[in-house]
């Protein structure tokens, strides 16, 4: 941790703590207040640990540690801002992980477009290991994300954004347009 000043103002003097029997003694008062010099920056860095993790206060690295912490793999071409809004939602997006709603909250967040899913829905499943699954039609899901400006959001990344956040197995097809529905 970091702390902008050079020599951090002393708040919580431990001078001003001790029983009063300490307070007549003089080398006492002088070896806290030495004492205060050197936890000063402690206390400092303490004081201000909260902002630390709040995702709107953090500094631009430490940021990218609570991307980590929070488990969001990060992506270079996130923006700072977006880093922020993806850790500050973190909790609802694991909390939604996997269905319809989660992923349109995710795209979102990246985008801030409107955001509507179509998904395929349901599961397979054989009775016997080994043998082929039931239908024939692949999982699949259509995101449409309408934005005031379609040519700013990066369609090969926003699907490979959508791609990490649903199953392996289902085909990702993303639509991006202006509010009014013209494809760009």
């Amino acid at each position: 941790m970091r702390n902008g000043a050079v020599d951090p103002p002393v708040r919580h003097p431990i001078g001003d703590r001790l029983p009063g029997i300490y307070l007549e003694n003089g080398f006492t008062l002088r070896l806290v207040s030495a004492l205060d010099e050197v936890l000063a920056p402690v206390i400092a860095v303490l004081d201000g640990f909260a902002d630390y993790l709040d995702p709107s206060l953090a500094p631009k690295d430490f940021l990218d540690w609570l991307t980590h912490w929070v488990a969001l793999d990060v992506d270079e071409r996130w923006s700072q801002q977006q880093r922020r809004d993806l850790v500050g939602h973190a909790v609802e997006l694991h909390r939604w992980r996997g269905t319809t709603r989660g992923l349109a909250a995710h795209v979102r967040l990246l985008t801030g477009g409107e955001v509507e899913i179509v998904d395929s829905g349901g599961c397979v499943a054989a009775n016997r290991p080994g043998q082929p699954l039931p239908g024939t039609d692949p999982a699949r899901v259509l995101v449409r994300v309408r934005v005031a400006d379609p040519a700013a959001i990066d369609r090969r990344w926003l699907t490979a954004a959508i791609a990490d956040a649903v199953p392996v197995h289902v085909a990702v097809t993303v639509e991006v347009a202006t509010p009014e529905g013209v494809e760009a």
